[in-house]
């Protein structure tokens, strides 16, 4: 989401209340981002652009290949709306850490065919985690397919929560200042009536700016989220995901509390691994990016370096 409007978006609302020719096929071995040859003895860090196939769409997408042999664990890094930050600087300094970082655009989304909805991208990251099990595509990669890890920032916490809820063999999971939208949705309508709860939150959506999307509008995505009240909300994944290590990010962007009450709702129901950070910055994390990488590497360190070992 743009720098400030989040805040914008959430006041409006309280008041109120890569790549082959062919699907599934692995991207081309030995695609790099410079004219520079690979070395022919040592695996070296690398990049690889492919298009993931999802419900007859292909994905915009790369991937940061961490240098060394591996295979290694993979990051799955899920952007928000409508995705000006993408956070790949974050994705630099994890494939420094050994990690290889996946990022793709959902359908509708900057230039990747098809129409983008909440739906459909909740479909696109199931997709994304699919594409990366593929043993021709993992070798390709050098990714360990048992060892995903999603992160999603803002709208992309929304995705990373969903798709760890209903994928057991994600571990983990990380959300920076995550959007619980249909959460917020399902709020506002417990207060004022389905019209202007819908009215509200387009208005916030179409503040976020819808340019880079297509084929849906600020009112269509508001309906789609009261449609969904009763089973997106991130309270009623807290029983899916409460086995699970979890990074809660928040900052100083009117977030933070819902955040925090998911990160509760997770200890209260039993689950020991989860963490929370809070920085002084806002939605984009401006000013404090350095801290925020030092904050996610972290994590990530303690994580188990072999499959199989909880978290």
């Amino acid at each position: 989401m743009k720098h400030h409007a989040i805040v914008v978006f959430l006041t409006t609302c309280l008041a109120a209340a890569a790549c082959p020719g062919h699907a599934g096929m692995p991207p081309v071995a030995g695609v790099h981002s410079s004219q520079t040859p690979p070395s022919k003895t040592v695996d070296r860090a690398s990049m690889q652009t492919m298009q993931i196939p999802s419900h007859g769409e292909l994905m915009n997408a790369l991937v940061y290949i961490a240098a060394g042999a591996g295979p290694h664990p993979v990051v799955i890094l899920l952007h928000g709306f409508p995705g000006n930050e993408r956070n790949l600087d974050l994705a630099q300094d994890m494939r420094r850490a050994g990690w290889d970082v996946l990022y793709f655009n959902y359908r509708g989304s900057w230039g990747t065919p098809g129409d983008f909805s909440f739906a459909h991208s909740i479909e696109d990251t199931a997709a994304a985690i699919a594409y990366l099990r593929q043993p021709d595509v993992a070798r390709s990669l050098r990714v360990d397919p048992s060892r995903i890890v999603l992160i999603g920032h803002s709208m992309g916490g929304f995705m990373t929560v969903e798709a760890a809820a209903a994928d057991p063999a994600i571990k983990a999971f990380a959300t920076i200042s995550a959007a619980d939208m249909s959460g917020r949705m399902q709020a506002i309508l417990g207060q004022h009536k389905r019209a202007d709860a819908v009215a509200a939150m387009a208005s916030g959506l179409a503040d976020e700016g819808m340019a880079p999307l297509a084929g849906c509008s600020p009112t269509g995505l508001a309906n789609e989220l009261a449609d969904h009240v009763a089973g997106w909300p991130f309270m009623d994944k807290v029983d899916l995901l409460k086995n699970r290590t979890a990074l809660i990010v928040t900052s100083d962007d009117g977030l933070a509390d819902e955040n925090n009450a998911f990160a509760t709702a997770l200890r209260k129901a039993g689950d020991r691994q989860v963490i929370s950070v809070h920085l002084p910055a806002d939605h984009a994390y401006s000013d404090q990016r350095i801290e925020l990488s030092r904050a996610v590497l972290h994590w990530l360190a303690t994580l188990p370096k072999q499959a199989g070992k909880g978290g």
